[in-house]
């Protein structure tokens, strides 16, 4: 049996299915099957499904009992080879491809999906994305094609088979969801909010915050409304410009104190209060519905309900199973261990190949131990902090790690001139509107070293927005920034892609059940018996994925983790 096959579903929840060949193509006939998931259960041998939309098609599989050991999204890899091209933004669906491959219409993307928490996977893909099963295979075949003319063919098709990897993470972490304890939840507020009054208002403890709030103002003041508590401040004779709390915090008036405390409250309770935990808890599960690369770094999003930042307290209502526990890992100081593997510097990946404190090495080199510095400069060189004390603290970092701080100015030049950058494994930043042919080309930063990924063929937040074609024509300084970061948060969330499905590898002979993945953070639920085993399995993980991404380098990743009852006691 082929080791490839295709599935296309069909409208009345059969499929067509075919084996493919190398060049991925059919190699034997189509057949077809009256029901998707039992096409896919009688054939145990096929190592990889070749599909449209993982997030379309697996959470059928999976709600038939039906799971898979590898995929290939076909319009994931539709995206990420249009970023590769320089032409992020153009229609991604699998229609658009066949549309773009025989020189015919190109039809929009369909609108994506509302945020409805008691929404249930449709049965059959959408309207107007469905394509036969010759039609899909040429599409397959055509990205095999421009995946090997890509300047690293090996490293471009490990980053799509790890998106495909973690599309379907992101489907069993949805059907799976997190442990929730909504009596836990409702304590927590009413610990923190008081009462809750009849038709949706206020509760208690908000209501009384402004009134102390109105009171230290000498006049009725809305906290909520920001506009109205600048405006307040300066008729008592004090400038502020907003009401952040790094902002107002050192202002001297009775107002602030209550204030800061109302601010606090009034985030939890409109982001995670009663009507949150009626949308988005059900049956003891908390479901956001993950969606792996939602931003063009590479981060993973929610369809809803907050998850990636869930407030520590309210992290109290994560409790595991009965006889369970959550094994939450978090990796140690991801970014600067990155940029030390992407980087080749000698150096910094010395340093980065210790589990000890990455900043207190580097501040023992560069900084005469002291960390905080160190640390600033570190994040400052990533994240573009190269003004007033920054500059100063980059230069002591260009003399120690000069390769290391070279790669992230290259990328900055070339993403501030309208050249497209890359992280290691070739996920590609959005063009530049405007700058002509030079914005399809790549960002000279050194990515040939012969250290790297063998082509075998195998295989801070404020940064991490949808950076989208036309804003960095205005803005080039900006775009230099985000390039900047771009190199190295995209490469890390290509790193942790390939964490993922070595640890969700580990985990499918076991009871044990990813549940929850932010950035640098993964949570497993599984029994108690299980918890060193998972604890060793991350670290595995860790060791496996950064050979994969970046080759054989000294470079180490370590996990804090810890095996807890409650979500809010692991940190």
């Amino acid at each position: 049996m082929a080791e490839r096959w295709v599935l296309a579903p069909a409208e009345d929840g059969g499929a067509e299915v075919a084996p493919l060949g190398p060049d991925g193509l059919p190699a034997g006939p189509a057949r077809r099957e009256a029901d998707a998931a039992e096409a896919v259960r009688s054939r145990p041998d096929v190592t990889r499904w070749v599909w449209r939309s993982t997030a379309e098609i697996y959470p059928r599989l999976l709600a038939a009992g039906v799971r898979v050991e590898r995929c290939y999204d076909i319009e994931d890899a539709e995206t990420l080879l249009l970023g590769h091209e320089g032409r992020l933004g153009e229609p991604r669906s699998a229609a658009a491809a066949l549309g773009r491959l025989r020189g015919g219409p190109v039809p929009p993307d369909p609108p994506p999906r509302s945020a409805d928490p008691g929404a249930q996977s449709s049965l059959f893909e959408p309207e107007g994305t469905r394509l036969p099963l010759a039609d899909l295979t040429a599409v397959y075949a055509e990205q095999l094609r421009r995946h090997a003319a890509t300047a690293h063919p090996a490293r471009m098709t490990l980053l799509t088979s790890a998106e495909s990897a973690g599309m379907l993470v992101a489907a069993e972490m949805n059907r799976a969801g997190l442990p929730w304890r909504a009596d836990v939840h409702r304590e927590v507020l009413h610990e923190l909010l008081g009462d809750r009054y009849a038709g949706g208002g206020e509760p208690r403890r908000l209501a009384e915050l402004a009134d102390e709030v109105s009171a230290a103002f000498g006049h009725r003041v809305r906290p909520d409304l920001p506009a109205e508590v600048v405006k307040a401040f300066a008729r008592a004779g004090v400038k502020v410009r907003s009401t952040r709390r790094w902002e107002i915090q050192s202002v001297d008036h009775p107002a602030v104190k209550p204030l800061i405390e109302y601010k606090k409250l009034y985030r939890i309770w409109v982001a995670h209060g009663w009507s949150w935990l009626q949308d988005w808890v059900r049956e003891g599960r908390f479901r956001p519905e993950f969606h792996a690369g939602g931003t063009v770094t590479g981060r993973w999003v929610t369809n809803g309900g907050g998850a990636l930042q869930i407030p520590k307290v309210i992290r109290r209502a994560v409790v595991a199973d009965p006889g369970w526990r959550l094994v939450v890992a978090d990796a140690d100081q991801m970014e600067p261990r990155v940029l030390a593997a992407i980087s080749r510097d000698p150096a910094l990946m010395e340093v980065a190949g210790r589990e000890s404190d990455l900043y207190q090495s580097v501040s023992d080199r560069a900084f005469s131990g002291d960390r905080a510095q160190a640390k600033l400069a570190v994040l400052g060189a990533v994240y573009g902090q190269t003004s007033g004390d920054g500059l100063k603290n980059l230069a002591a970092l260009r003399r120690r790690f000069p390769k290391a701080v070279a790669y992230v100015d290259d990328a900055a030049r070339a993403g501030e001139e309208g050249r497209l950058v890359r992280t290691w494994l070739g996920r590609t930043c959005p063009p530049a509107v405007g700058t002509g042919a030079d914005a399809t080309e790549e960002a000279g930063i050194p990515q040939d070293d012969p250290a790297g990924p063998p082509d075998t063929g195998g295989g801070a937040d404020a940064e991490d927005q949808q950076w989208m074609p036309g804003y960095a024509s205005t803005n080039s300084r900006a775009r230099g920034r985000f390039a900047r970061n771009f190199v190295v948060q995209g490469s890390a969330a290509d790193w942790t892609l390939l964490l993922l499905a070595a640890l969700r590898r580990t985990c499918a002979g076991m009871a044990a059940e990813l549940v929850f993945f932010q950035h640098d953070e993964v949570i497993v639920h599984c029994p108690k018996e299980e918890a060193d085993t998972v604890v060793a399995a991350v670290r595995e993980a860790s060791d496996l994925a950064a050979r994969l991404t970046f080759g054989e380098t000294p470079v180490r990743i370590p996990f804090t983790t810890a095996v807890v009852k409650c979500y809010a006691d692991a940190k």
